[in-house]
């Protein structure tokens, strides 16, 4: 069975950094696309980034690009979210998500991942 984990939200004044850590575990392997959501208070869901498991298909939101970098650590079997220049419109939770299936490489702010951690908050303070 297939369980990401995140870590590495917390409370973060405004032009300030966080990393966030997505650990896989049962089928890492098989995981061709991990996916990097958020959803704030009284928001849908929103894509924020995605990379393939070779690293070399990257996907950004508009709103995040140039601030927030995602990376793969294939041997630690975790996914990476570096987000700096911290706004507080970036205040959301958290999720990571999984998938073997590789048509999601083109639609990856579809959210159809199939796995999905179960979020850390992050909140920027102004």
């Amino acid at each position: 069975q297939v369980q990401l984990v995140e870590s590495g939200g917390g409370l973060v004044q405004a032009g300030g950094s966080l990393r966030l850590s997505c650990e896989v575990s049962g089928g890492a392997v098989s995981m061709n696309i991990m996916g990097w959501f958020r959803q704030a208070p009284g928001k849908e869901r929103e894509f924020v980034a995605s990379i393939s498991r070779s690293g070399d298909r990257i996907n950004y939101a508009d709103s995040v690009k140039g601030r927030f970098t995602v990376s793969t650590d294939n041997a630690k079997k975790t996914v990476y979210l570096q987000m700096n220049v911290l706004k507080p419109e970036d205040t959301a939770i958290y999720f990571c998500a999984a998938d073997s299936r590789v048509f999601l490489f083109n639609y990856p702010s579809t959210g159809a991942f199939r796995y999905w951690g179960q979020g850390t908050q992050v909140t920027v303070s102004s």
